[in-house]
């Protein structure tokens, strides 16, 4: 009998294995963040695997391996993305062009869209399809009772981690595995409301973490463009005022919701951790 977390897992693998086929035929920019959420879930469920057959350390890194190549790759151009979209805002609010930026953006986004194309081009399919043997096996009559408490224990796991590295004032590098952190968390317990067993959280803690995952995109998205304009600037012998002026602008809004997402992260993980 077939677990119906493994059907979860059946039809996120198909859907990334659709994308992937279609990608090594012509690759976009939306289809190709599409495949990198498939393939988070997958590399989550590969860890949720190995937490339940604990004695099998390597497990989920074993069975994720073979497409964790592909996944950085993809996340690249997710990160390009993002600051395209922060140009794009820019522009719009502005009523300024940066084209010299815009075309470096441009010329890194072939970059990273030939390095996926090749990565996928190169792989076989055998990769997806010894994977999802794997799984399966790995899957078979899962009871719902180990599943929950897996999936808690992941959950408790890394809310301690983000708990203990937490320090003030939070680095930036922390903000980015708060961000990976909640994201995590919410996939996971939105797995177990999917799977119809009883969540971790309350609705409120729901809530927060939702609303405060949504803060830290803002952030994320904030960073990235700061760390890729001020990269693209220092090559410039001389740069245009617009530049630096939205440099300033960039690290201002970062100082603000630096000391905004400081604030509520501590409140949440007083919360969610006591």
């Amino acid at each position: 009998m077939k677990s119906p977390v493994f059907q979860l897992f059946l039809s996120q693998h198909q859907q990334a294995k659709e994308l992937f086929l279609e990608l090594g035929k012509e690759l976009k920019s939306s289809k190709s963040i599409a495949l990198l959420d498939h393939l988070e879930f997958l590399e989550l469920y590969s860890e949720l695997l190995e937490k339940i057959y604990f004695e099998d350390k390597h497990l989920g890194y074993s069975l994720f391996f073979p497409l964790k190549t592909l996944k950085k790759s993809l996340k690249k151009i997710y990160h390009l993305k993002l600051v395209e979209k922060r140009l794009k805002l820019r522009e719009q609010d502005t009523s300024l062009t940066f084209e010299s930026f815009r075309t470096s953006l441009n010329e890194q986004k072939r970059e990273m869209q030939k390095e996926a194309f090749d990565l996928m081009v190169g792989s076989s399919l055998k990769v997806w399809e010894d994977y999802l043997e794997k799984a399966h096996q790995a899957s078979k009559s899962l009871k719902p009772l180990v599943i929950h408490t897996s999936i808690h224990q992941l959950v408790q796991e890394e809310l301690e981690s983000l708990g203990k590295e937490a320090k003030i004032p939070l680095s930036t590098q922390y903000l980015r595995d708060f961000f990976e952190g909640v994201r995590k968390v919410i996939l996971l317990e939105n797995l177990l409301l999917h799977l119809g067993l009883n969540s971790i959280f309350v609705t409120e803690i729901h809530g927060e973490l939702e609303r405060l995952k949504n803060e830290l995109k803002l952030w994320y998205g904030l960073q990235l463009t700061l760390q890729s304009l001020t990269h693209f600037i220092a090559q410039k012998e001389e740069v245009p005022s617009k530049y630096l002026e939205w440099v300033q602008e960039l690290k201002e809004e970062k100082k603000r919701l630096n000391s905004s997402l400081e604030k509520q992260a501590l409140i949440v993980l007083r919360k969610v951790v006591g």
